[in-house]
């Protein structure tokens, strides 16, 4: 997919959803697990577990870098 073709958030009208990738439980990548909005201010996101789809789940936040 290229970058330039993203979709326009489903929540607001300022950030465009991110893909996201994890690994399966036997190691696999799982790519577009998850779609995430860019906007930091909106935090819709959208997840698949266990082929159900999830939106909107709370999100945590990692330690900062410093």
């Amino acid at each position: 997919m290229d970058s330039n073709n993203f979709p326009d958030c489903m929540s607001c009208d300022d950030g465009v959803l991110v893909p996201l990738s994890d690994f399966g439980a036997q190691g696999a990548a799982v790519h577009y697990k998850a779609w995430v909005c860019t906007n930091p201010d909106c935090e819709f996101n959208l997840k698949i577990r266990n082929g159900e789809i999830h939106i909107n789940e709370p999100i945590i936040r990692g330690a900062r870098v410093r």
